[in-house]
Protein backbone atom coordinates (compact mmCIF):
# COMPACT_ATOMS: atom_id res chain seq x y z
CA UNK A 1 0.00 0.00 0.00
CA UNK A 2 1.19 3.50 -0.83
CA UNK A 3 0.97 5.07 2.64
CA UNK A 4 1.94 8.52 1.45
CA UNK A 5 -0.74 8.53 -1.26
CA UNK A 6 -3.36 7.35 1.24
CA UNK A 7 -2.37 9.96 3.81
CA UNK A 8 -2.34 12.69 1.20
CA UNK A 9 -5.83 11.58 0.12
CA UNK A 10 -7.14 11.85 3.68
CA UNK A 11 -5.39 15.21 4.12
CA UNK A 12 -6.92 16.59 0.92
CA UNK A 13 -10.41 15.52 1.97
CA UNK A 14 -9.88 17.15 5.39
CA UNK A 15 -8.42 20.27 3.80
CA UNK A 16 -11.38 20.47 1.42
CA UNK A 17 -13.77 20.34 4.37
CA UNK A 18 -11.80 22.93 6.34
CA UNK A 19 -11.58 25.54 3.56
CA UNK A 20 -15.29 25.08 2.91
CA UNK A 21 -16.21 26.04 6.46
CA UNK A 22 -16.62 22.67 8.21
CA UNK A 23 -16.28 22.32 11.96
CA UNK A 24 -12.89 21.27 13.34
CA UNK A 25 -14.24 18.04 14.82
CA UNK A 26 -15.67 17.06 11.42
CA UNK A 27 -12.30 17.60 9.75
CA UNK A 28 -10.48 15.48 12.32
CA UNK A 29 -13.12 12.76 12.47
CA UNK A 30 -13.29 12.43 8.68
CA UNK A 31 -9.53 11.94 8.38
CA UNK A 32 -9.49 9.37 11.19
CA UNK A 33 -12.34 7.40 9.63
CA UNK A 34 -10.74 7.29 6.19
CA UNK A 35 -7.40 6.03 7.52
CA UNK A 36 -9.08 3.62 9.94
CA UNK A 37 -11.00 2.10 7.03
CA UNK A 38 -7.59 1.00 5.69
CA UNK A 39 -6.46 -0.34 9.06
CA UNK A 40 -4.42 2.69 10.16
CA UNK A 41 -4.72 4.36 13.55
CA UNK A 42 -3.49 7.94 13.33
CA UNK A 43 -3.21 11.18 15.26
CA UNK A 44 -4.96 14.18 13.73
CA UNK A 45 -4.74 17.74 14.99
CA UNK A 46 -6.69 20.52 13.31
CA UNK A 47 -7.24 24.18 14.09
CA UNK A 48 -8.99 26.74 11.87
CA UNK A 49 -5.79 27.54 9.92
CA UNK A 50 -3.85 24.27 9.93
CA UNK A 51 -4.19 20.48 10.06
CA UNK A 52 -1.60 17.78 10.80
CA UNK A 53 -1.74 14.00 10.34
CA UNK A 54 0.80 11.64 11.86
CA UNK A 55 1.09 7.85 12.21
CA UNK A 56 3.56 4.99 12.04
CA UNK A 57 3.50 2.97 8.82
CA UNK A 58 3.70 -0.85 8.72
CA UNK A 59 7.44 -0.67 8.02
CA UNK A 60 7.94 1.27 11.25
CA UNK A 61 8.63 4.63 9.63
CA UNK A 62 6.74 7.66 10.93
CA UNK A 63 4.74 9.66 8.39
CA UNK A 64 3.51 13.21 8.97
CA UNK A 65 1.64 15.55 6.64
CA UNK A 66 0.68 19.13 7.43
CA UNK A 67 -1.54 21.41 5.37
CA UNK A 68 -2.03 25.13 5.84
CA UNK A 69 -5.62 26.42 5.70
CA UNK A 70 -5.58 29.90 4.24
CA UNK A 71 -8.26 32.33 3.08
CA UNK A 72 -11.57 30.58 2.56
CA UNK A 73 -15.27 31.24 2.43
CA UNK A 74 -18.53 29.52 3.26
CA UNK A 75 -19.17 26.66 0.83
CA UNK A 76 -21.68 24.31 2.42
CA UNK A 77 -22.25 22.40 -0.83
CA UNK A 78 -18.58 21.40 -0.77
CA UNK A 79 -18.94 20.32 2.88
CA UNK A 80 -21.76 18.01 1.85
CA UNK A 81 -19.85 16.69 -1.16
CA UNK A 82 -16.66 15.90 0.78
CA UNK A 83 -18.68 14.39 3.61
CA UNK A 84 -20.45 12.10 1.12
CA UNK A 85 -17.07 11.15 -0.39
CA UNK A 86 -15.66 10.15 3.00
CA UNK A 87 -18.73 8.01 3.69
CA UNK A 88 -18.30 6.28 0.35
CA UNK A 89 -14.60 5.62 0.91
CA UNK A 90 -15.22 4.20 4.39
CA UNK A 91 -18.10 2.05 3.13
CA UNK A 92 -16.41 0.57 0.04
CA UNK A 93 -12.66 0.88 0.91
CA UNK A 94 -11.45 0.89 -2.71
CA UNK A 95 -7.86 0.81 -3.89
CA UNK A 96 -6.15 4.06 -2.95
CA UNK A 97 -5.72 5.05 -6.59
CA UNK A 98 -9.48 4.62 -7.14
CA UNK A 99 -10.24 6.73 -4.04
CA UNK A 100 -7.96 9.47 -5.38
CA UNK A 101 -9.94 9.39 -8.63
CA UNK A 102 -13.15 9.75 -6.60
CA UNK A 103 -11.63 12.76 -4.86
CA UNK A 104 -10.85 14.42 -8.19
CA UNK A 105 -14.40 13.72 -9.38
CA UNK A 106 -15.80 15.22 -6.18
CA UNK A 107 -13.67 18.35 -6.52
CA UNK A 108 -14.90 18.76 -10.10
CA UNK A 109 -18.52 18.15 -9.08
CA UNK A 110 -18.63 20.88 -6.42
CA UNK A 111 -21.15 23.43 -7.61
CA UNK A 112 -20.87 27.20 -7.56
CA UNK A 113 -23.51 29.81 -8.18
CA UNK A 114 -22.83 32.20 -11.03
CA UNK A 115 -21.79 35.74 -10.15
CA UNK A 116 -25.22 37.26 -10.93
CA UNK A 117 -26.95 34.68 -8.71
CA UNK A 118 -24.38 35.31 -5.97
CA UNK A 119 -25.18 39.03 -6.01
CA UNK A 120 -28.88 38.18 -6.09
CA UNK A 121 -28.27 36.36 -2.82
CA UNK A 122 -26.91 39.58 -1.30
CA UNK A 123 -29.95 41.49 -2.50
CA UNK A 124 -32.51 38.95 -1.26
CA UNK A 125 -30.83 38.49 2.11
CA UNK A 126 -30.80 42.21 2.90
CA UNK A 127 -34.23 42.82 1.33
CA UNK A 128 -35.96 40.10 3.35
CA UNK A 129 -34.46 40.86 6.75
CA UNK A 130 -35.12 44.59 6.44
CA UNK A 131 -38.85 43.77 6.70
CA UNK A 132 -38.17 41.68 9.80
CA UNK A 133 -36.48 44.62 11.53
CA UNK A 134 -39.33 47.04 10.85
CA UNK A 135 -38.56 48.41 7.40
CA UNK A 136 -41.12 49.43 4.79
CA UNK A 137 -41.08 48.25 1.20
CA UNK A 138 -39.05 51.31 0.25
CA UNK A 139 -36.56 50.59 3.02
CA UNK A 140 -36.25 46.97 1.87
CA UNK A 141 -35.55 47.99 -1.71
CA UNK A 142 -32.80 50.22 -0.40
CA UNK A 143 -31.53 47.45 1.86
CA UNK A 144 -31.16 45.19 -1.17
CA UNK A 145 -28.99 47.82 -2.87
CA UNK A 146 -26.90 48.14 0.30
CA UNK A 147 -26.49 44.37 0.29
CA UNK A 148 -25.18 44.59 -3.27
CA UNK A 149 -22.63 47.18 -2.14
CA UNK A 150 -21.42 44.76 0.53
CA UNK A 151 -21.13 42.03 -2.10
CA UNK A 152 -19.14 44.24 -4.45
CA UNK A 153 -16.77 45.47 -1.74
CA UNK A 154 -16.23 41.97 -0.36
CA UNK A 155 -15.70 40.53 -3.83
CA UNK A 156 -13.08 43.15 -4.71
CA UNK A 157 -11.21 42.85 -1.41
CA UNK A 158 -11.39 39.05 -1.46
CA UNK A 159 -9.49 39.03 -4.74
CA UNK A 160 -6.82 41.12 -3.05
CA UNK A 161 -6.83 38.72 -0.05
CA UNK A 162 -7.41 41.59 2.35
CA UNK A 163 -7.61 40.64 6.04
CA UNK A 164 -11.24 39.74 6.97
CA UNK A 165 -11.24 42.30 9.81
CA UNK A 166 -10.45 45.24 7.54
CA UNK A 167 -12.64 43.82 4.80
CA UNK A 168 -15.61 43.89 7.17
CA UNK A 169 -14.82 47.46 8.24
CA UNK A 170 -14.67 48.57 4.60
CA UNK A 171 -17.89 46.75 3.63
CA UNK A 172 -19.74 48.22 6.63
CA UNK A 173 -18.50 51.72 5.89
CA UNK A 174 -19.25 51.78 2.16
CA UNK A 175 -22.68 50.29 2.84
CA UNK A 176 -23.68 52.63 5.70
CA UNK A 177 -22.43 55.94 4.25
CA UNK A 178 -24.84 56.06 1.27
CA UNK A 179 -27.64 54.76 3.53
CA UNK A 180 -27.29 57.69 5.94
CA UNK A 181 -27.03 60.08 3.00
CA UNK A 182 -30.19 58.72 1.39
CA UNK A 183 -32.05 58.89 4.71
CA UNK A 184 -31.04 62.53 5.26
CA UNK A 185 -32.54 63.34 1.87
CA UNK A 186 -35.83 61.70 2.87
CA UNK A 187 -35.46 58.67 0.59
CA UNK A 188 -35.90 56.16 3.43
CA UNK A 189 -38.46 55.69 6.19
CA UNK A 190 -36.16 53.77 8.56
CA UNK A 191 -32.44 53.91 7.89
CA UNK A 192 -31.82 51.65 10.88
CA UNK A 193 -33.94 48.84 9.40
CA UNK A 194 -32.21 49.12 6.01
CA UNK A 195 -28.73 49.06 7.52
CA UNK A 196 -29.49 46.18 9.89
CA UNK A 197 -30.98 44.13 7.05
CA UNK A 198 -27.79 44.64 5.03
CA UNK A 199 -25.50 44.08 8.04
CA UNK A 200 -26.95 40.60 8.52
CA UNK A 201 -24.82 39.62 5.52
CA UNK A 202 -21.70 40.46 7.52
CA UNK A 203 -22.76 38.75 10.77
CA UNK A 204 -20.54 35.62 11.01
CA UNK A 205 -23.30 33.04 11.37
CA UNK A 206 -21.18 30.06 10.33
CA UNK A 207 -18.41 31.04 12.75
CA UNK A 208 -20.90 31.32 15.62
CA UNK A 209 -22.40 27.92 14.84
CA UNK A 210 -19.07 26.17 14.34
CA UNK A 211 -17.56 27.63 17.50
CA UNK A 212 -20.39 26.16 19.55
CA UNK A 213 -20.18 22.75 17.88
CA UNK A 214 -16.40 22.64 18.24
CA UNK A 215 -16.74 23.27 21.96
CA UNK A 216 -19.38 20.53 22.21
CA UNK A 217 -16.95 18.01 20.75
CA UNK A 218 -14.08 19.08 22.99
CA UNK A 219 -12.15 21.19 20.46
CA UNK A 220 -11.90 24.09 22.89
CA UNK A 221 -8.93 25.73 21.18
CA UNK A 222 -10.72 25.88 17.85
CA UNK A 223 -13.95 27.00 19.51
CA UNK A 224 -12.24 29.87 21.32
CA UNK A 225 -10.37 30.78 18.13
CA UNK A 226 -13.64 31.09 16.25
CA UNK A 227 -15.32 33.02 19.09
CA UNK A 228 -12.48 35.54 18.96
CA UNK A 229 -13.08 35.87 15.21
CA UNK A 230 -16.78 36.45 15.92
CA UNK A 231 -15.98 39.22 18.41
CA UNK A 232 -13.55 40.84 15.97
CA UNK A 233 -16.18 40.70 13.22
CA UNK A 234 -18.77 42.34 15.48
CA UNK A 235 -16.27 45.05 16.40
CA UNK A 236 -15.42 45.58 12.73
CA UNK A 237 -19.11 45.93 11.82
CA UNK A 238 -19.62 48.50 14.57
CA UNK A 239 -16.43 50.36 13.65
CA UNK A 240 -17.23 50.64 9.95
CA UNK A 241 -20.82 51.70 10.55
CA UNK A 242 -19.77 54.21 13.23
CA UNK A 243 -17.23 55.78 10.88
CA UNK A 244 -19.91 56.23 8.22
CA UNK A 245 -22.28 57.77 10.76
CA UNK A 246 -19.63 60.22 11.98
CA UNK A 247 -18.85 61.44 8.47
CA UNK A 248 -22.44 61.78 7.28
CA UNK A 249 -23.83 63.26 10.48
CA UNK A 250 -21.33 66.11 10.28
CA UNK A 251 -22.38 66.88 6.71
CA UNK A 252 -26.07 66.02 6.62
CA UNK A 253 -27.26 65.70 10.24
CA UNK A 254 -28.70 62.66 11.98
CA UNK A 255 -31.60 60.97 10.17
CA UNK A 256 -34.70 60.06 12.16
CA UNK A 257 -35.98 56.49 11.82
CA UNK A 258 -39.48 55.10 12.27
CA UNK A 259 -39.99 51.33 12.42
CA UNK A 260 -43.05 49.28 11.43
CA UNK A 261 -44.29 46.07 13.08
CA UNK A 262 -45.44 43.76 10.29
CA UNK A 263 -47.99 40.95 10.76
CA UNK A 264 -46.89 37.32 11.12
CA UNK A 265 -47.44 36.35 7.51
CA UNK A 266 -45.44 39.30 6.18
CA UNK A 267 -42.54 38.49 8.47
CA UNK A 268 -42.76 34.82 7.49
CA UNK A 269 -42.50 35.68 3.80
CA UNK A 270 -39.69 38.13 4.52
CA UNK A 271 -37.68 35.49 6.40
CA UNK A 272 -38.33 33.06 3.54
CA UNK A 273 -36.88 35.53 1.03
CA UNK A 274 -33.99 36.45 3.33
CA UNK A 275 -33.05 32.83 4.06
CA UNK A 276 -33.09 31.99 0.34
CA UNK A 277 -30.58 34.80 -0.11
CA UNK A 278 -28.35 33.50 2.66
CA UNK A 279 -28.62 29.92 1.37
CA UNK A 280 -27.21 31.25 -1.90
CA UNK A 281 -24.40 33.06 -0.07
CA UNK A 282 -23.54 29.86 1.80
CA UNK A 283 -23.66 27.94 -1.50
CA UNK A 284 -26.48 25.57 -0.58
CA UNK A 285 -28.01 23.92 -3.65
CA UNK A 286 -31.03 21.92 -4.72
CA UNK A 287 -33.77 20.75 -2.40
CA UNK A 288 -31.49 21.30 0.57
CA UNK A 289 -31.72 25.05 0.03
CA UNK A 290 -35.50 25.02 0.47
CA UNK A 291 -35.33 22.70 3.48
CA UNK A 292 -32.82 25.03 5.13
CA UNK A 293 -35.03 28.01 4.32
CA UNK A 294 -38.12 26.36 5.83
CA UNK A 295 -36.11 25.83 9.00
CA UNK A 296 -35.42 29.56 9.15
CA UNK A 297 -39.12 30.40 8.72
CA UNK A 298 -40.16 27.90 11.41
CA UNK A 299 -37.55 29.32 13.78
CA UNK A 300 -38.82 32.87 13.35
CA UNK A 301 -42.46 31.83 13.76
CA UNK A 302 -41.58 30.21 17.09
CA UNK A 303 -39.76 33.40 18.09
CA UNK A 304 -42.85 35.52 17.30
CA UNK A 305 -45.15 33.05 19.05
CA UNK A 306 -43.02 33.21 22.21
CA UNK A 307 -43.16 37.00 21.96
CA UNK A 308 -46.96 36.93 21.75
CA UNK A 309 -47.11 34.65 24.82
CA UNK A 310 -45.25 37.29 26.81
CA UNK A 311 -41.84 35.66 27.16
CA UNK A 312 -38.73 37.79 27.54
CA UNK A 313 -36.12 38.30 24.85
CA UNK A 314 -33.82 35.59 26.20
CA UNK A 315 -36.57 32.98 26.43
CA UNK A 316 -37.79 33.86 22.94
CA UNK A 317 -34.35 33.29 21.48
CA UNK A 318 -33.77 30.14 23.51
CA UNK A 319 -37.03 28.46 22.47
CA UNK A 320 -36.53 29.44 18.83
CA UNK A 321 -32.98 28.09 18.89
CA UNK A 322 -34.20 24.78 20.30
CA UNK A 323 -36.60 24.44 17.37
CA UNK A 324 -33.89 25.38 14.85
CA UNK A 325 -31.39 22.92 16.33
CA UNK A 326 -33.96 20.10 16.55
CA UNK A 327 -34.96 20.69 12.94
CA UNK A 328 -31.33 20.77 11.79
CA UNK A 329 -30.32 17.60 13.64
CA UNK A 330 -33.40 15.74 12.41
CA UNK A 331 -32.98 16.75 8.77
CA UNK A 332 -29.28 15.89 8.85
CA UNK A 333 -30.05 12.36 9.98
CA UNK A 334 -32.92 11.87 7.55
CA UNK A 335 -30.92 13.06 4.53
CA UNK A 336 -27.50 11.78 5.71
CA UNK A 337 -25.98 15.24 5.26
CA UNK A 338 -23.94 17.37 7.67
CA UNK A 339 -26.06 19.32 10.12
CA UNK A 340 -24.14 22.54 9.36
CA UNK A 341 -26.24 23.75 6.41
CA UNK A 342 -29.56 23.33 8.19
CA UNK A 343 -28.33 24.78 11.46
CA UNK A 344 -26.64 27.86 9.98
CA UNK A 345 -29.58 28.95 7.80
CA UNK A 346 -32.25 28.01 10.38
CA UNK A 347 -30.64 30.08 13.15
CA UNK A 348 -29.75 33.03 10.94
CA UNK A 349 -32.89 35.07 11.72
CA UNK A 350 -31.88 35.00 15.40
CA UNK A 351 -28.34 36.31 14.98
CA UNK A 352 -27.94 39.60 16.89
CA UNK A 353 -27.15 41.91 13.99
CA UNK A 354 -29.62 44.47 15.34
CA UNK A 355 -28.00 44.33 18.77
CA UNK A 356 -24.58 45.09 17.33
CA UNK A 357 -25.95 48.06 15.39
CA UNK A 358 -27.99 49.57 18.24
CA UNK A 359 -25.12 49.18 20.69
CA UNK A 360 -22.98 51.21 18.30
CA UNK A 361 -25.73 53.81 17.73
CA UNK A 362 -26.36 54.37 21.44
CA UNK A 363 -22.64 54.72 22.11
CA UNK A 364 -22.24 57.30 19.37
CA UNK A 365 -25.22 59.23 20.73
CA UNK A 366 -23.43 59.47 24.07
CA UNK A 367 -25.86 57.25 26.01
CA UNK A 368 -23.17 54.92 27.32
CA UNK A 369 -25.35 53.29 29.99
CA UNK A 370 -27.95 52.33 27.38
CA UNK A 371 -25.17 51.18 25.03
CA UNK A 372 -23.73 48.96 27.75
CA UNK A 373 -27.15 47.53 28.53
CA UNK A 374 -27.80 46.81 24.84
CA UNK A 375 -24.35 45.26 24.47
CA UNK A 376 -24.96 42.97 27.44
CA UNK A 377 -28.37 42.05 26.04
CA UNK A 378 -26.77 41.21 22.70
CA UNK A 379 -24.21 39.02 24.44
CA UNK A 380 -27.05 37.36 26.36
CA UNK A 381 -28.90 36.61 23.12
CA UNK A 382 -25.76 35.06 21.66
CA UNK A 383 -25.46 33.01 24.85
CA UNK A 384 -29.05 31.77 24.47
CA UNK A 385 -28.27 30.63 20.94
CA UNK A 386 -25.17 28.85 22.20
CA UNK A 387 -27.00 27.09 25.04
CA UNK A 388 -29.82 25.97 22.74
CA UNK A 389 -27.42 24.54 20.16
CA UNK A 390 -25.28 22.89 22.84
CA UNK A 391 -28.28 21.29 24.54
CA UNK A 392 -29.83 19.79 21.42
CA UNK A 393 -26.52 18.63 19.93
CA UNK A 394 -25.57 16.96 23.21
CA UNK A 395 -28.91 15.15 23.43
CA UNK A 396 -28.56 13.88 19.88
CA UNK A 397 -25.02 12.68 20.59
CA UNK A 398 -25.99 10.59 23.62
CA UNK A 399 -27.55 7.64 21.72
CA UNK A 400 -24.57 7.41 19.35
CA UNK A 401 -22.14 7.53 22.27
CA UNK A 402 -24.10 4.86 24.13
CA UNK A 403 -24.06 2.60 21.06
CA UNK A 404 -20.34 3.09 20.61
CA UNK A 405 -19.55 2.19 24.21
CA UNK A 406 -22.09 -0.61 24.35
CA UNK A 407 -20.59 -2.11 21.19
CA UNK A 408 -17.14 -2.09 22.75
CA UNK A 409 -18.42 -3.82 25.86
Amino acid sequence: MDYYLLTDLAAQVGHGLAISGAETFRVEDTIRRILRAYGIECEVFAIPNCLTISFEAANGKPLTIMKRIGFHGNDLDAVEQFNALSRRICRETPEVEVAVQWLEETQAACRRYSLPVYYLGHYLGAFGFCFVFGGTLRDSLWAGLLGLIIGLVNGFLNRLEVNPFFRTIAASFFMAAPAYLAASLGWMDSVDSSIIGALMILVPGLLITNSMRDIIYGDTNSGINRIVQVLLSAFAIALGTAAAWRITSGLYGLPVSTGVVHPFWVQGLAVLVGCVGFAILFNVHGGGMWLCTLGGVATWMVYLLAQQLGYGVYSMNFFATLVAALYAETMARIRKYPVTSYLVVSTFPLLPGAGIYYTMSLGLAGDFHAALAKGLETAGIAGCLAVGILLVSTLFRLPAEWKRRHGKN
